[in-house]
């Protein structure tokens, strides 16, 4: 049996948004989190406009229509963020 890149590749069943924190469930059970802040056009977007997420490409990408963003459903779980965490105040 030949396994290919895309059967290993994480794939979102579906997305949301709660405050500022987005959320994808993965077609192998796991459900991940990450802040909006990590990206630059999420990170300047209201909480409305990030509700509005939509799983794309066959599970493969997000898109925020209204903000004119795609991220890769791949490079989130690998943890590939624009932006660093904001830094906590102690």
């Amino acid at each position: 049996m030949n396994t290919t890149l895309i059967d290993s590749e994480p794939c979102a069943l579906r997305a949301w948004a709660e405050g500022r924190i987005n959320f994808l469930e993965l077609s192998e059970g796991r459900i991940i989190g990450f802040q909006s802040d990590r990206f630059r056009i999420l990170k300047a977007a209201s909480e409305e406009e990030l509700k509005k997420v939509t799983v794309e490409v066959n599970g493969f990408a997000l898109r925020w229509e209204e903000l004119d963003e795609d991220l890769t459903v791949e490079g989130i779980v690998a943890g590939r963020f624009q932006l660093p965490l904001p830094e906590v105040a102690a």
